[in-house]
């Protein structure tokens, strides 16, 4: 467990905080972006069937050629399965064969493992003879691989056989119910893939926008913990070892030599946004010799603090690589039990006529996602904005630029702008003073990178005539100098959505955030641009070292006070708490409603989030890329004395407003008529009595905290029998409403 305690610790850098009530954050346990469903499932027993194996195309390096990825956008090869396609072939195998013949034993077949017999009883004399029913031999497949093994194998009749000798012709076969050997049959698909737009053959590191720091492009490649699915290889363990393997494709290095002067150059960095590698961690770089099938070890690094972006640049000279289906790997060792230990890869460069002092990193780009163009937040209500356009655009988007040159290269103007539908709306010239948020304007330093912020504020606003309950406009930004080598990364883009919700997120969480202690609270603040009615709180819990997910809190929400939060004027029923909920995919958020579906009216500055009953940091997640701290309080004191919290970055949390989408969520004015559902007593030792609405009630269901579902009555009955359920804490929902009541059983 050392390992994982220590990425608790160090991970957020709270050392010496943690038997404290304090707020903190935390490496992530598994990666939102990349939770996603298998796309091919393994049969039942691990079988081989329905998957697919797939071969591959080869890219080509040459004298005029190279291989270059810098990650703007996605070169990872797709795999989709297609059955029954012209280019798919298949292998059908048996579990049963002929041991002479191979041949396949009949669909009916069954076997048992162990010996049969023919059972003689004679009534009259008392006796009883068991005889072995002859045995056979057999060949059974082992599906676990493919292609499977087969071992002979001794079997026997799926059944037995009673003879009463003291009647004629009295046999009686009992089979048996589940004999061990039945035929089956595995089919194993294989595809083609070729795509010379696709670079890399797997998937286990994961390629996004945010977790590097001041990287040198859009985009990198990150290595962890975490599988392909987003999935630990070792959840819950203190387990180091072997995590993310990154193949290239088969290159075609035949028509090169080290006479050529081959180089292999690549950025990396550890940590960034994400969580600091050990010194016992390491990221290696491996090249693959094809003629002897072996891969060597040609470069590696151990785990450091974050740091800036590191060069690494090999000259390729042994003639074992210049065969015809050349590869190179990265591979990461560190903790399996999570989204800890992270390196970052960009600029992967594999080229001739090259020599030691051209790194070949001279680019200039962007390197994050464009930024709102909304003033202090990052999405608003729609309903909120189009009456209250005025003053709403961005004085201060931020814009982070890298020069990747040695030398001082020429400031120039850029130009961003927004599109509606694909047609251009509005635009914002980018002065080189901008760009280079200096003034006087001078050109960019060698080897540096930019953040600077531009006024939007004048010339457009989005247009609030637009129709419809939700509204999203696409936004672009471009930049140039004389030297860009690639023009993809002289751009950037974004998108302004428009909802029901209140934003300061990116929508993508590096770590996690949350205070320790029973009754600790944390609230964000939140001032809309209009009165309204909240109906809940959009909230993204990401898992961390530790499941709380079945720790509770208590949804709430304060006024303001001087800046800080105030007095609560929503709190849930002690008796309906909420857990952190893990969502599967991308940086999904889960709405947590205000009880009874209620509709709370606020004015002015507000607070939303929760006092929790546990000790345990919840995780909500942590964006590390925005900056709002500001407006992220905690108390560990019940509210006597708020702080503000010193880690900087902005809460997967969002207030929802009461808008045209309500009817879509579900959302509905809340009579007292409509709402009634009362149970008593609660706590309960028998019998659970209901005070129910007569013309709108359609009877309730018993479930435990995991949601399992263990008693119904229906809408002529308003009394519940829990005699039978063991004592705890249950949820009784009423079917029409959906009102639900946490109840105790004694």
């Amino acid at each position: 467990m050392m390992k994982y305690i220590l990425a608790l610790i160090l991970g957020g850098g709270f050392l010496n905080q943690v038997a404290a009530q304090s707020d903190g954050v935390e490496p992530l346990r598994t990666n939102p972006e990349l939770t996603r469903a298998i796309p091919i499932p393994m049969k039942a027993g691990a079988s081989f069937d329905s998957t697919f194996i797939w071969s591959t195309d080869t890219l080509e390096v040459s004298l005029t050629k190279s291989f270059l990825d810098e990650f703007t956008l996605n070169h990872f090869q797709d795999y989709t399965p297609d059955f029954g396609g012209i280019n798919t072939t298949f292998d059908k195998k048996y579990k049963l064969l002929n041991k002479t013949t191979n041949a396949p034993l009949a669909n009916t077949v069954k076997y048992s493992n162990t010996p049969t017999v023919l059972k003689k009883v004679n009534v009259a004399l008392g006796t009883v003879i068991n005889s072995p029913l002859p045995a056979d031999t057999i060949k059974v497949g082992d599906f676990s691989s493919y292609p499977p093994v087969y071992s002979t194998t001794i079997v026997y009749p799926a059944y037995n056989i009673i003879d009463t000798v003291d009647f004629a012709n009295a046999y009686d076969t009992l089979f048996i119910t589940d004999p061990f050997f039945v035929q089956d049959s595995a089919t194993q698909f294989f595809g083609q893939v070729s795509d010379q737009n696709a670079y890399w053959l797997d998937k286990n590191a994961y390629h996004n926008y945010r977790f590097a720091e001041k990287p040198w492009t859009l985009g990198v490649v990150t290595f962890d913990g975490l599988d392909e699915n987003g999935y630990p290889y070792q959840l819950g363990s203190s387990a180091v070892g072997l995590a993310d393997v990154l193949h290239s494709k088969p290159i075609n290095m035949s028509s090169v030599s080290a006479a050529n002067e081959v180089y292999f150059s690549f950025l990396y960095q550890t940590g960034g946004f994400g969580d600091e590698p050990e010194a016992q961690d390491s990221l290696v770089l491996q090249f693959y010799a094809p003629d002897i099938n072996q891969w060597f070890s040609v470069w590696s690094a151990i785990g450091a603090p974050v740091s800036d972006f590191k060069k690494v640049h090999l000259k390729v000279q042994d003639a074992k690589y210049f065969q015809t289906a050349f590869q190179f790997r990265f591979m990461n060792y560190g903790g399996l039990s999570g989204s800890l230990d992270h390196f970052h890869i960009d600029y992967v460069h594999l080229r001739a006529n090259s020599g030691a002092q051209d790194t070949l990193f001279k680019d200039f780009a962007f390197v994050y996602p464009l930024g709102s163009f909304l003033k202090d937040y990052t999405s608003v209500p729609w309903d909120h904005y189009k009456n209250n356009p005025s003053g709403k655009m961005n004085d201060s988007t931020q814009i982070y630029l890298r020069n990747g040159s040695n030398i001082t290269e020429n400031s120039q103007s850029g130009m961003a702008w927004v599109n509606y539908n694909n047609v251009q709306e509005g635009t914002f010239i980018l002065t080189d003073f901008e760009l280079t948020n200096q003034d006087p304007a001078t050109n960019y330093a060698p080897v540096s990178f930019f953040e600077s912020f531009h006024d939007f504020s004048t010339g457009y606003r989005f247009d609030e005539n637009k129709i419809g309950d939700e509204q999203t406009f696409d936004l672009f930004a471009t930049a140039s100098v004389p030297f860009s080598q690639l023009t993809i990364n002289d751009s950037t883009n974004g998108q302004q959505v428009f909802s029901n919700y209140y934003a300061y997120d990116d929508g993508s969480a590096e770590q996690a955030y949350g205070t320790t202690g029973a009754q600790s609270m944390v609230a964000y603040q939140f001032t809309p641009y209009e009165s309204d009615s909240l109906i809940g709180v959009n909230m993204s819990f990401v898992p961390t070292v530790t499941d709380v997910s079945n720790k509770l809190f208590i949804l709430t929400v304060w006024n303001d006070n001087n800046g800080k939060p105030g007095a609560k004027i929503y709190e849930d029923d002690f008796f309906f708490p909420r857990q952190p909920k893990y969502e599967l995919n991308r940086n999904v958020f889960t709405n947590y409603y205000l009880r009874d579906t209620m509709k709370l009216a606020i004015t002015g500055t507000f607070y939303v989030g929760w006092r929790q009953l546990d000790p345990e940091r919840l995780g909500i997640g942590f964006d590390r890329n925005t900056i709002n701290n500001d407006k992220i309080f905690y108390s560990v004191n019940n509210g006597s004395t708020w702080e503000n919290t010193t880690y900087e970055g902005s809460l997967l949390m969002r207030p929802i407003f009461s808008t045209a989408l309500d009817a879509t969520l579900g959302i509905k004015e809340t009579t007292k008529e409509a709402s009634l559902f009362e149970v008593y007593p609660n706590p309960a030792e028998n019998v659970l009595n209901f005070n129910v609405s007569p013309l709108t009630y359609q009877g309730a269901r018993l479930f435990d905290m995991q949601g399992k579902l263990l008693l119904e009555i229906s809408e002529k009955e308003v009394q519940m029998n829990i005699s039978d359920i063991r004592p705890g804490m249950y949820l009784v929902k009423e079917n029409a409403s959906g009102i639900t009541r946490k109840i105790i059983k004694k």
